[in-house]
């Protein structure tokens, strides 16, 4: 027997493999150091801006949770946040890639907004915001359910279908902004009107009562994905569309079913923002949180509970960063370059937990030849 040299030579330098298993303490030591080295090349912008690093994060810190108003501030970032992960999980466990969540987020708020705006009048306010919620689940729903029924029937590409809807209904607010929904009254300036105070979610503790819903859905989706009977055919979905058809299950309607849920979730989002924080309807609305809601959901594993934690981490790296460009006078690019450096790191620390590289020259599996 002999080792093959041609054999050798097209071995590669480093190639990649899937664990087979790990550890629970080698998992949490590669996560414990993909947060040093985060901090430690963050650090190194730091320095280069000629500031110092220990300080710059106590500030991070102290800005988003320091004071009760601080807080509330992270808290109205961090529910939108968990609502769209929310949304997202069913969806992404059926691998159903939904890039679509910003533009279900717009739809419900577009729709709470409408009775918000034009409405306020005819109804108490407990019945207006139960109008408003329920239009905004129906809209985000509806919004979703476009891209479901193309992939149930025809198999597109959902990622491009739903990214493409982002902008369709994007441009619909711009014009409702520009056009019928202008506020007569702005001054030449084009935008909506602010909401009537009975179209505005009451506070609990300071923050709007939507932390108390988000919670619910949370406890609601753990749930509905571990133990009941939906939850089981989007996983079997989700490893093999050829295993569910073969063990009966009709794939296009759990999918269609699966997406108007994820669509319903994410348009509860946008009445949320519309009404219990910005309290009128923008361009921005969305705010980048359907697509900041994705890393949540792939550093969380789709655990509602562990998107909580990370909802929360987000939002007071989003809020400190606001903080440090005041306090230091960090320009809002290079705050944003610090903050995708420290989620750059925790990204990648979950590669190496999954797989592992394996250098030329590590491993002795050779070739064997029969002389």
């Amino acid at each position: 027997m002999s080792v093959s040299k041609g054999s050798a030579k097209k071995t590669p330098l480093i190639r990649i493999a899937k664990r087979a298993d790990i550890s629970k303490l080698h998992a949490w030591f590669i996560r414990i150091a993909a947060i040093l080295l985060a901090l430690a090349s963050g650090g190194l912008l730091i320095l280069a801006l000629g500031h110092n690093p220990f300080a710059v994060y106590r500030d991070m810190i102290s800005g988003a949770i320091s004071t009760k108003t601080a807080t509330i501030a992270t808290a109205k970032i961090a529910i939108p946040l968990l609502g769209a992960a929310l949304s997202l999980a069913p969806a992404f466990k059926m691998k159903f890639w939904n890039i679509g969540t910003e533009g279900q987020i717009l739809a419900g708020a577009i729709a709470a907004s409408y009775f918000a705006l034009f409405h306020y009048q005819n109804f108490s306010r407990p019945v207006l915001l139960f109008i408003m919620f329920c239009a905004s689940i129906v809209a985000g729903g509806l919004w979703g359910l476009i891209p479901a029924i193309f992939k149930a029937k025809w198999g597109t590409n959902e990622t491009l279908f739903t990214l493409m809807l982002n902008y369709i209904i994007l441009k619909i607010v711009t014009y409702l902004r520009t056009g019928p929904w202008k506020n007569p009254s702005s001054s030449g300036f084009p935008k909506i009107a602010m909401f009537d105070a009975s179209a505005r979610l009451p506070n609990v503790f300071g923050v709007n009562i939507g932390w108390i819903i988000v919670l619910g859905i949370v406890a609601f989706m753990y749930i509905y994905m571990r133990y009941s009977q939906q939850g089981y055919e989007i996983a079997v979905v989700g490893e093999s569309e050829h295993t569910a058809r073969y063990v009966g299950m009709s794939v296009g309607k759990i999918i269609v079913r699966t997406i108007l849920l994820s669509g319903a979730i994410a348009g509860m989002v946008g009445f949320l923002i519309v009404s219990g924080s910005s309290y009128t309807l923008t361009d921005n609305t969305a705010g980048g949180y359907g697509f900041t809601a994705i890393t949540v959901a792939w550093l969380s594993k789709l655990n509602p509970f562990a998107m909580i934690i990370i909802s929360v981490f987000l939002a007071v790296l989003k809020k400190g960063s606001n903080t440090i460009q005041t306090n230091f006078k960090i320009p809002a690019s290079a705050s944003d370059v610090l903050t995708g450096i420290i989620l750059f790191f925790m990204l990648g620390c979950e590669f190496f937990i999954n797989y592992r590289l394996i250098f030329r020259g590590s491993n002795k599996a050779v070739e064997v030849q029969n002389d």
